[in-house]
């Protein structure tokens, strides 16, 4: 009869690998279930009507988010925030957030889209002026990731939108829900040409379950090769002990 007794190297060299592809598999199938509930929120707040910014407010406005809100107001030029590193068809740009005051004197930050350069975003024709009417859709403040570099406010050089910060930067006085979102500008068209609006990606792609699967074909296949090689090992004791005989 052969036993698995577990070879010292083998098992050392098998056992974190096999703990990791496990571990990494469970974590795709996380991330996976996470990635659905951001698709079902999407497809769910846009299928909505557009809302007013009153309605957004009447509850959490996270709970709308990617949904679309009308909001009238006056734009805050002079006071424009620009994320650095934005693409619109391979050319690296930026993406400008002006405040805006509402009609009823709240103030809000609103993601106009992507512009090549600062120039172009100040410039007297991009910087519409008076009372505006304009959809956005709503979007989470934002935090620094892992190993993504850090907003350097002092020179306006934006990675991710701080909205809090903004917002004080701005001369806002803060608000526990004003402070949780910013809104981004639809696909209409600016004079001009740019901004350009729509920047927002509403189709994510959800791979996680192929690579789930993937982390967990690993783990078995490592699983088989160790049974295998302990399997193996074990024939050829025995047959060694019986030609001993």
């Amino acid at each position: 009869m052969i036993r698995l007794r577990p070879a010292f190297w083998p098992t050392l060299v098998s056992l974190p690998i096999l703990v990791l592809s496990l571990g990494l598999g469970l974590w795709q199938m996380e991330r996976r279930a996470w990635k659905g509930e951001i698709l079902d929120r999407i497809a769910t707040n846009q299928a909505a009507a557009p809302m007013t910014l009153d309605q957004l407010l009447a509850g959490d406005p996270l709970r709308h988010e990617y949904g679309r809100v009308r909001v009238a107001g006056t734009f805050e030029h002079g006071h424009e925030f620009f994320l650095a590193a934005r693409s619109l068809k391979n050319k690296v740009g930026l993406q400008v957030i002006v405040p805006l005051k509402t009609d009823d004197g709240r103030v809000i930050l609103f993601d106009r889209g992507w512009v090549p350069d600062r120039a172009a975003a100040t410039q007297a024709i991009t910087r519409t002026t008076g009372r505006v009417e304009v959809t956005g859709l709503v979007r989470r403040s934002q935090i620094r990731a892992r190993f993504a570099p850090e907003n350097v406010p002092e020179k306006n050089v934006w990675f991710q939108a701080d909205v809090p910060l903004m917002r004080k930067l701005a001369g806002a006085p803060p608000d526990p829900k004003l402070d949780t979102f910013f809104l981004e500008a639809d696909a209409t068209p600016n004079p001009g040409g740019v901004p350009v609006g729509g920047q927002t990606r509403l189709e994510i792609p959800n791979d996680h379950l192929q690579y789930a699967i993937t982390w967990f074909l690993i783990a078995l296949a490592l699983s088989g090769v160790y049974l295998a090689y302990h399997w193996e090992n074990g024939r050829l004791e025995i047959n060694g002990r019986g030609k001993a005989k």
